[in-house]
């Protein structure tokens, strides 16, 4: 029988942990011990349920709280955990983003997809951008094409793309927070090919990231006209979560893993070679014996555990930063919010200096998130720009987000929150800053010529939670590769949903 330890129970350690069970339900000599510093399993999946004095219940996702549609993890292991009815779509009807520009909300523009314009009409009209803006922007159309010599890679920082696409205001008043904001990091350092290497690829392709966007656009469009949702398809939109809130799929996993062979409230010290196999050392003073690792906690806490095993896989592991951020989530009463409520979200630009980063209508985003007649919404701060702001007591965090909303929403002052939850994520979000890519491939190589240890996370090729999940289940398609073990299941196309 072969044991692997997974250290780390968020969405990719839990993934290795159900894969390992898997493989076990099929007659695979394979079982898993699973440590998890927190009393909580889910990482940064973290869901409360939170009752109303009136009647009626929140849902209350303090991380992530949503993955892409169109990746189709999430969807294959719902539907193996028979939990697939339970996804859940936005409220596109309610489907509008705010910008904040000179302390007031200005709606973002149709037809803009990422921060590159696709509309004419409404991106004239706009008041997000003044006129040499939108004309500068519209050079992306004539700009030429960055020549790559041949044999190297095709990356610059984000900020430095988007300046040479489309101009500095497309990056102060969009490109920023959207890509920015939202990944807690700064333009300045992230890697365009790391993040978001399908922008490099319009350009080359396109020569124009407006054109690009079209032609992406257009494919779409086709799509949906070849293929009209059937009667009983799910509502299909850009985003999807779960009814009970996106900690659903981790406890469903855990579940389905088997949690008595899952430790909470234990953190792994250090790992070290023993014979052909390996020893796990915790902070109990126990040791655990077993034939694999899967290393699934923060990237940082990977370089500390790795550091016994190959120093310079450490160092360069070392060198992947990490920011720390918050999330605000409270509930008003709906008389004590006079504000249009038709809308997803609003962003606030760097250039506005406010604390409060971005602003997610979740009782209007999704279905079914806070009882009739209540408000929820949720507040981000920190991230690169403002990390200081996260070591704040909760008390001052609420207030700063009540003010936020009273000046940019139209909260009524003096209004009292029905309750407050703040989730905080010290060194939570991994940075992909330029040389991301090198430094990853050089970190695969040497793991993969050490046998019966792998790495999984957001620290690596992607932080989303399909990413993450993927990185699970491919650190343990690794060990047991190097056993002789395969799941037939892997060798299946992944099930999309419709």
């Amino acid at each position: 029988m072969k044991r692997i330890v997974i250290v780390g129970g968020g969405v990719a350690g839990l993934g290795a942990a159900y894969k390992v069970r898997r493989a076990a339900d099929a007659g695979a000599e394979v079982s898993f011990t699973l440590v998890e510093k927190d009393p909580r399993l889910g990482g940064k999946l973290a869901t409360d349920i939170v009752a109303d004095p009136d009647g009626g219940t929140y849902v209350v996702d303090g991380g992530s709280d949503s993955f892409l549609t169109d990746k189709p993890a999430i969807h294959r292991v719902a539907k193996l955990l028979g939990i697939f009815d339970q996804e859940t779509g936005t409220l596109d009807e309610n489907k509008k983003t705010f910008i904040v520009k000179d302390a007031r909300l200005v709606e973002m523009p149709d037809g803009i997809m990422m921060f590159a314009p696709t509309k004419i009409l409404p991106m004239a009209t706009t008041k997000l951008y003044s006129w040499p803006a939108k004309l500068r922007m519209a050079l992306d159309l004539v700009i030429p094409r960055k020549r790559v010599e041949p044999g190297t890679r095709n990356d610059e920082s984000v900020e430095d793309f988007v300046i040479r696409r489309m101009g500095r205001e497309c990056l102060e008043r969009l490109a920023e927070p959207l890509v920015g904001g939202v990944n807690g990091s700064d333009p300045a350092d992230m890697s365009l090919a790391a993040t978001y290497p399908n922008l490099l690829e319009m350009e080359q392709t396109y020569g124009s990231l407006v054109r690009g966007f079209l032609a992406q656009r257009r494919k779409v469009e086709a799509m949906r006209g070849a293929h009209p949702p059937k009667p009983g398809d799910k509502r299909r939109t850009f985003f999807s979560s779960f009814v009970p809130g996106l900690q659903f799929l981790t406890d469903r996993m855990a579940d389905a893993a088997g949690r008595d062979d899952i430790r909470t409230g234990v953190a792994a010290t250090r790992i070290a070679r023993a014979g052909d196999g390996w020893v796990v050392t915790l902070d109990t003073g126990e040791t655990i014996a077993c034939d694999a690792v899967v290393l699934a906690p923060e990237v940082w806490a990977a370089a500390s555990l790795m550091r016994d095993v190959d120093a310079a896989v450490a160092d360069l592991l070392a060198q992947t930063p990490s920011s720390s951020c918050a999330t605000i989530l409270m509930a008003f009463r709906e008389e004590d919010c006079p504000f249009d409520k038709r809308w997803h979200g609003a962003l606030s630009p760097a250039v506005e200096r406010r604390a409060v980063t971005g602003i997610s209508l979740m009782s209007s985003k999704w279905p079914s998130r806070a009882p009739e007649g209540r408000v929820l919404l949720r507040g981000f701060v920190g991230g690169a720009r403002d990390e200081d702001i996260v070591r704040l007591p909760d008390d001052k965090l609420v207030d700063i987000a009540i003010s936020e909303y009273v000046q940019l929403l139209g909260l009524r002052p003096g209004a009292e929150p029905i309750f407050s939850r703040v989730f905080r994520w010290e060194r939570g979000m991994p940075q992909y800053t330029m040389g991301h890519l090198d430094r990853l491939e050089e970190i695969e190589s040497r793991v993969a010529g050490i046998p019966g240890i792998a790495l999984a996370g957001g620290g690596y090729r992607g932080v989303g939670v399909p990413n993450c999940l993927d990185s699970g289940e491919q650190a343990v398609r690794k060990v047991m590769s190097e056993w002789g073990i395969e799941l037939a299941e892997d060798a299946e196309p992944p099930a999309r949903a419709h």
